[in-house]
């Protein structure tokens, strides 16, 4: 790799991309992070869910330091281009470094969220020219698929005072509070029907979407395939009879769906008609859709016979009410400008043999707010026949505007960079809501480099950025009160 400052960040970077950690399976680099910590001293244990606990003791003269928390997630986002050979499970991220400043990965996601904090907590621990207080670092796993890690966290693990979150994605921005979240698990059940007589069967596609992260992203104007896919079904299955075999659109919960497919079975007669039918559609969703996806494509590909269709009354029921579903931004917050206070995100619409399982990821900073779009929802897929369970639900973090770790954190900003800091709030769900509620003591700040498109293949993360991060983060360490 090209060398890259500060070099001790960068290797553990990449240390990180050569070991497989997908969320659910952090094994491997669990297991990694516990060698790395006894080959360099570094106290370290695991907790009960599997999170990695190190520490270190004050530098010479800093002992009576607040105690400092850094903490990051060591899972990462499985997102691959369709025609990218990678398993996740097993295959190291192809790391590369662009002449225009970034780092990306080869056809999947890097990973930079949150690798880039995992690295620059152990440098933080392997450093010995670095002043500072007593450091904890917390490790969770499995922050993106249900934030398992910070739910499964013990009181009295710790003995610091701050915690500063490595896991925000805009260098210059320190987030002092976020959304909480919670699951929509809808099902339609159906009877496998005979294949009609004199139909064809076709494969309908939507790609080349953007996707993105179904907070930071929302309010971009990004398309939703599984949106657009059940946009065009509904055109066409009424009408021309047309059959539903399969639906499989998205894949994660908190990623923006960027393709769809379905298997449709359409009259011998009535072919030509659908053909036209999306000849005519998909130059009207390229133009709604013209300044954010101009890649979006829709094919009608001729495809194997399956075995069997969908029962007819329970895919129009789904289609009709996935069609209705919210989806994006509910309501802008009165609080803050420009920040999204509630939005869904209409995840995954999968057939399973006998379901169609529906995935979405409410967000509110207001908790009212999320409540009432969790009745929304399910009264919406109660009326089309299908059962809903809401779980996975995890609180917000409220502002602290007089945090004294945010001001310390402002005067050490404007010191090293001659301009302030932006004050946020995000529209994601950090982990730090949920840790907050286990320890409400802790006074907390989170921030990072600038990351671009996490959850997609098109993730990458700025070089000049995570120098400045972590110059900061290596100043603000500094500059801890005392207790």
């Amino acid at each position: 790799m090209k060398a890259l400052e500060p070099s001790v960040l960068w290797n553990n970077f990449q240390s990180i991309c050569g070991i497989p950690h997908p969320s659910k399976h952090e094994e491997k680099i669990v297991s990694w992070l516990c060698d790395w910590a006894k080959q360099h001293n570094i106290s370290v244990r695991k907790d009960e869910t599997g999170n990695v606990i190190l520490s270190k003791p004050a530098t010479p003269g800093m002992e009576n330091r607040k105690g400092v928390i850094l903490q990051a997630h060591i899972d990462m986002v499985p997102q691959k281009n369709a025609d990218k050979n990678h398993d996740f499970t097993k295959d190291p991220i192809e790391m590369m470094v662009g002449e225009d400043g970034w780092v990306r990965a080869n056809g999947t996601t890097l990973g930079a969220d949150d690798g880039i904090g995992c690295a620059a907590a152990l440098s933080v621990l392997e450093s010995t020219d670095i002043a500072h207080g007593p450091i904890e670092v917390l490790i969770t796993i499995d922050e993106e698929t249900g934030m398992t890690g910070a739910f499964g966290l013990k009181t009295g693990e710790f003995k610091g005072d701050i915690l500063l979150n490595l896991d925000s994605e805009t260098e210059g921005e320190l987030y002092v509070g976020c959304a909480g979240g919670l699951d929509a698990n809808i099902s339609f059940d159906y009877k496998q029907m005979p294949v009609p007589a004199n139909t064809n069967a076709f494969q309908l596609e939507v790609k080349g979407l953007r996707g993105g992260h179904s907070g930071m992203d929302i309010d971009c104007g990004n398309g939703n395939a599984n949106k657009i896919i059940i946009r065009f079904l509904k055109l066409i299955v009424r009408k021309y009879q047309v059959a539903l075999a399969s639906i499989n659109g998205g894949s994660l919960r908190n990623a923006i769906p960027r393709e769809a497919f379905a298997v449709i079975l359409v009259p011998s007669n009535n072919v030509e008609a659908v053909k036209q039918e999306m000849q005519a559609f998909l130059p009207i969703v390229q133009k709604e859709l013209s300044a954010t996806e101009p890649d979006l494509t829709m094919n009608l590909l001729p495809a194997d016979m399956p075995n069997h269709i969908i029962e007819q009354q329970v895919a129009e029921n789904m289609i009709d009410a996935v069609y209705a579903c919210p989806n994006g931004v509910m309501r802008m917050s009165d609080s803050m400008a420009n920040l999204v206070e509630t939005s869904t995100n209409l995840a995954i619409v999968k057939s399973n043999g006998n379901t169609i399982d529906i995935s979405c990821l409410l967000r509110s900073s207001v908790d009212s707010a999320k409540e009432d779009l969790m009745e929304m929802m399910e009264s919406l897929f109660r009326l089309a026949g299908a059962t809903s369970k809401f779980t996975g639900g995890y609180p917000g973090w409220k502002p602290n505007m007089d945090s004294p770790i945010l001001h310390t954190m402002m005067d050490t900003y404007k010191r090293l960079y001659g301009t302030d800091a932006k004050i946020m709030a995000i529209h994601a769900g950090l982990e730090c809501g949920l840790l907050g509620g286990k320890y409400p003591h802790w006074d907390m700040i989170s921030f990072g480099p600038t990351i671009l498109n996490p959850h997609s293949p098109n993730e990458r993360v700025n070089i000049e950025s995570v120098e400045k991060f972590w110059r900061f983060l290596v100043e603000t360490l500094k500059n801890i009160p005392v207790k």
